[in-house]
This record gives structure tokens, C-alpha cells and sequence, in this order.
């Protein structure tokens, strides 16, 4: 406990870190009580010693002063270690919730990148299927088109030849049809031929009768 008489030390309400009400100060910071205990410390230590009898002499007054300093700024070092402890547990408590919420986050972050992970292989299984898909139909178109070239092909093949075969036959006709033409033409103009050979022959053989009739006597002659 504190000294009751009046040679107390000198100690500001701000060092001890009480008001003047004796209430705790919450703006004065105190004062460093494991300096003052090394204080306290020296002047022990520093007192002489008496020899033979391992005995110190100590300054009494000095000795309770620094007691006091010591006692008046206990409640303000509790309050701070009390503070300090405050502060740690939540510090603590902040740095569990932030941890939470980091856990939370990537915990969400995960869950996001196993869902985008199931999106994008159920769009590769889609980009497969889809790619197969095309290919079976270009493959069915490609011989779709290779089926209907190769009947155009036939058909065009079959009506070259029906074109060939009514051109040989039309060919033919007109030839056939040419040579009968040819052949009236040619007997025409052997029957007008013959005709005109009797008629040659006619007329030659007049001439030959008249040559052979004899010829009158010039009257005048006879005179």
C-alpha cells in the first residue's frame, strides 16, 4: 500500500495513468513499468553493502518513491496488457474471419472453376458430337452427290446414245431417201435420154428414106 505521510513523489495523474477521481486515463500512455522495475533494481543494487554481515544499506525515501512510481502504474500497465490482449483477440479474431472468408471465397472460387470446368467439357463432349455430326452429314451429302453424279452421268451417257442411234437412223433416212432421189433423178433422165435417142433414130431414118426416093426431072432440061 501507499506511504500515509505527506513526502509522496511527485507523480502527474498522466504518469500514473489515473484522473484525478482515481479513474484509469484512457489518453495517457503511462509509463514504462519494466524501466521503472530496472530502476528499482539499481538502486538496490547500487546501495552499499555493509561487509561481514551480506547486509545493504538502502535509501529508504528513494526505495518508496520508486515503489510508488511502480503501484501507481500497475492499473495503467494492466489496462494496457489488458488492451493488448483485447487487440490481439481481435486481431486474432479478425485474421480467423478473414481466413473464413478467404477458405469461403476459394471454396466459391473451386466450385466456380469445377462448374466452368464441367461447362467447358460438356461444351467439348457438344464441340465433339457436333464435329462428328458434320462430318456423317458432309460424308452423306458427299456421297449423296457422288450417287446423283454418277445417274446424271448415266443418263446423260444414255441419251448421247439415244441422240447417236437417232442421228445414225436420221443418217440413214436421209442417205436412204438421197439415193432413191437419185436413183428417179438418174432413171428420169434415162427415160427422157431413151426418148430422145428413138427420136434421133426417127429423124435418121427419114433421112435415110428420102435419099432413097428418086428425084424428078428438071423440065428445063428438056428444052
Amino acid at each position: 500500500m501507499l506511504r500515509q505521510n505527506s513526502a509522496k513523489p511527485n507523480i502527474e495523474p498522466e504518469a500514473s495513468g489515473q484522473n484525478i477521481e482515481g479513474e484509469p486515463a484512457s489518453s495517457s500512455p503511462g509509463v514504462d513499468i519494466q524501466r521503472e522495475l530496472n530502476r528499482l533494481e539499481e538502486i538496490i543494487l547500487d546501495s552499499p553493502r555493509i561487509p561481514f554481515v551480506g547486509r545493504t544499506l538502502i535509501d529508504e525515501e528513494q526505495l518508496l518513491d520508486q515503489l510508488d512510481i511502480v503501484r501507481l502504474n500497475l492499473p495503467v500497465a494492466f489496462q494496457e496488457a489488458e488492451m493488448i490482449v483485447r487487440h490481439k483477440d481481435e486481431i486474432l479474431q479478425e485474421a480467423e474471419l478473414y481466413a473464413e472468408e478467404i477458405i469461403e471465397n476459394a471454396e466459391q472460387r473451386a466450385s466456380q472453376i469445377l462448374n466452368e470446368m464441367g461447362l467447358v467439357q460438356q461444351a467439348k463432349v457438344e464441340a465433339d458430337q457436333l464435329r462428328n455430326q458434320v462430318q456423317l452429314d458432309c460424308e452423306a451429302i458427299q456421297q449423296a452427290t457422288i450417287a446423283e453424279i454418277e445417274q446424271i452421268r448415266y443418263q446423260t451417257q444414255q441419251e448421247l446414245e439415244e441422240m447417236k442411234a437417232r442421228a445414225i437412223a436420221e443418217c440413214d433416212e436421209i442417205q436412204n431417201g438421197a439415193d432413191d432421189y437419185a436413183d428417179r433423178v438418174l432413171d428420169s433422165i434415162e427415160q427422157q435420154l431413151t426418148d430422145m435417142l428413138k427420136v434421133i433414130r426417127n429423124g435418121r431414118q427419114q433421112l435415110e428414106g428420102d435419099e432413097n426416093i428418086p428425084k424428078p426431072l428438071n423440065p428445063t432440061n428438056n428444052l
